[in-house]
């Protein structure tokens, strides 16, 4: 029983649910939208309250978000309350203002800046870890040990493939933002291990030098044509050419493996990668697969010194020193491919 606004008298109302479409940031999403209805009114006998009407609002936004590929509002209050942590907590926890998670989980779209950052978070506890020691001054002490346990609950509860996830991500902590350094592209473990392992079915002699200078070309070629990197590695100049920074955490992802054998004047272990049956290559698209084609039609049959030697020569390589990051713009250099 309610007091209706339509007729004016207290009696039952029917709640109803349909589809509605409306426009956000230019954008047609369509919606879950509910609304009352007046049986005693004919004609226009629709009504919603205000409750109602926020809860529509937050609908429709995160059709958006799902349409634009990022963590709806039920995500969001997910990553918190797993670990036990009120909207402001995690907002202190993150170094963000007070107000923003909540803004998050009932009104405003975050970016998509902010979003990897939740979406780290919530697929790496140890990322949690880092940020809480960075902002620990401003984290209500009261909350500490409850969050340490939870940090702790995920490490042990996720086993060994995060661990070594979390290793890798830890380099990536300072790029957890697209910039030109990481091609405009935060690291894509998962896009990551199927190129290795796409490459490690269609090289024969796929050893980790080689490996390296191979993901650099990759990147560099797939950002000519789409203005972002595949992995989201950032590269260094090393002696031996583009080197992605936590290189050696590469080799300890679950669904890499290599095997350690004696270079040909047995005074040096190198690290051979063999393709690995149980990664499902379809999660590479054709445009993707034609990229890496390109790279393996060039290096194929060379040998790790020439494809060095090779690398040496790019502008990227001449015009930057020992440990400087090569970042995207030297895609406008790049040597003649073919």
């Amino acid at each position: 029983m309610m007091n209706c606004p339509i007729c004016g008298k207290n009696h039952e109302v029917e709640l109803r649910e349909r589809k509605a479409i409306t426009l956000i940031k230019g954008i047609k999403v369509e919606y879950d939208e509910k609304y009352l209805v007046c049986p005693d009114t004919n004609g226009d006998n629709e009504f919603v309250t205000g409750t109602m009407e926020n809860e529509n609002l937050l609908n429709a936004r995160n059709a958006y978000r799902k349409q634009k590929g990022l963590l709806t509002s039920d995500d969001i209050v997910d990553i918190r309350e797993k670990y036990g942590l009120s909207q402001v907590d995690l907002s202190q926890v993150l170094g963000w203002g007070e107000a923003t998670i909540s803004r998050y989980e009932s009104k405003a779209i975050q970016d998509s800046s902010y979003d990897n950052v939740l979406r780290l978070i919530r697929s790496n506890p140890l990322i949690l870890y880092y940020f809480y020691m960075r902002n620990r001054e401003n984290f209500n002490k009261n909350k500490e040990g409850t969050l340490l346990e939870r940090i702790n609950e995920e490490i042990s509860a996720h086993g060994r493939e995060t661990l070594a996830r979390n290793k890798l991500e830890s380099f990536y902590l300072n790029y957890m933002e697209p910039t030109i350094e990481n091609g405009y592209q935060i690291l894509n473990i998962d896009k990551l291990e199927l190129i290795i392992n796409y490459l490690a079915k269609h090289v024969k002699y796929l050893f980790k030098v080689k490996l390296m200078k191979m993901l650099w070309y990759i990147d560099i070629l797939f950002y000519q044509n789409n203005s972002r990197a595949l992995t989201g590695l950032v590269y260094q100049h090393a002696n031996m050419g583009a080197l992605p920074i936590g290189h050696d955490a590469i080799l300890q992802l679950d669904n890499v493996i290599f095997k350690e054998e004696m270079a040909e004047d047995y005074d040096n272990v190198r690290f051979h990668i063999i393709y690995n049956d149980k990664v499902d290559l379809k999660g590479l698209t054709k445009e993707e697969k034609a990229i890496i084609n390109l790279v393996i039609d060039k290096f194929d049959t060379m040998k790790t010194k020439d494809v060095v030697d090779y690398m040496h020569d790019e502008e990227a390589y001449k015009q930057t020193k020992d440990g400087d990051i090569i970042d995207f713009n030297w895609a406008k250099k790049l040597n003649k491919f073919l």
